[in-house]
């Protein structure tokens, strides 16, 4: 169980690294970004192309390809702040799912719907923990989604940016009145998400299962290990994030649980919603 858990930080430190991206979005942009993951797998499906059809070096491939995935999540966050401004969350939230089966679409089309020969960045052994062996890609994605919370944390409360940020999420209609610029922020916001989502993706996806539709739909363990802190604090949903990857990790070490291990998202979600829900279900039982 203790080899399971190690290997499913791996994993974890993707959730947790998506997570973070998520949290900001709801944060800043009052936004739940379904398409996060999916512009992350495009970005790195054109990296891939970049290897294997023109010969780039996989540096300089992985390089545009975040790019790519950054411009396309600018590019949507565009179109949201544009035509979108004064909708509700629920429904910014529910147009990013056009996006979302756009890029699956479209990544069909260009780059077939098999998996993809990622080549891996960060590979070997790091170190042994309790006779387990614990690899560089593990370290490299928990120590990512850690400082990618903590450099978000220090830029929301130490910087001028930061406070506009969230001058700009918690009193909107004031912040415009006073000069504060709210489409090229948002739009930022929105592209430095999508820069993170493909930098992890990139480096993740050589040991996930890597085609378009299951690289999109890590939406969904990274909207668990969010909903654990809220979708407003960063610290608790990179918690959710590492112990989602190891649970899962656990998981799949037992034969009798193995076959559901694909399912422990979803029973994260409900349980987590039912929490939240307990005192209007109390209430109304009263």
């Amino acid at each position: 169980m203790l080899q399971g858990a190690i290997a499913g930080l791996a994993s974890g430190g993707l959730y947790a690294v998506l997570a973070v991206c998520l949290t900001l979005m709801a944060r800043l942009v009052r936004v739940v970004n379904f398409a996060q993951a999916a512009t992350g797998m495009f970005g790195g499906f054109c990296a891939v192309w970049l290897v294997s059809m023109v010969g780039w070096p996989i540096p300089v491939a992985s390089v545009v390809g975040i790019l790519v995935g950054g411009a396309l999540s600018a590019v949507i966050g565009w179109i949201v702040a544009t035509w979108l401004s004064e909708a509700n969350t629920s429904t910014r939230s529910a147009v990013t799912v056009g996006p979302l089966l756009l890029l699956i679409s479209l990544s069909f089309i260009l780059f077939g719907n098999k998996p993809q020969p990622f080549e891996p960045i960060i590979a070997g052994p790091a170190f042994q923990l309790a006779g387990v062996t614990v690899s560089w890609l593990t370290v490299t994605t928990v120590l990512l989604s850690v400082v990618v919370a903590v450099a978000s944390y220090f830029v929301l409360s130490r910087t001028g940016v930061g406070t506009r940020l969230r001058a700009l999420s918690e009193r909107p209609i004031t912040a415009e009145l006073i000069g504060i610029p709210s489409r090229p922020l948002s739009v930022a916001v929105w592209a430095v998400t999508g820069i993170l989502s493909s930098l992890v993706i990139i480096i993740v996806a050589p040991s996930q299962a890597n085609d378009a539709t299951s690289l999109s739909m890590l939406i969904v363990p990274a909207a668990a290990a969010a909903l654990v802190g809220g979708f407003r604090r960063l610290d608790l949903a990179v918690i959710g994030g590492l112990g989602l990857g190891a649970l899962s990790g656990v998981v799949a070490q037992i034969d009798v649980l193995s076959a559901v291990r694909d399912f422990v998202p979803f029973l994260v979600i409900v349980g987590f919603l039912l929490w939240m829900q307990r005192k209007e279900v109390w209430d109304a039982a009263r």
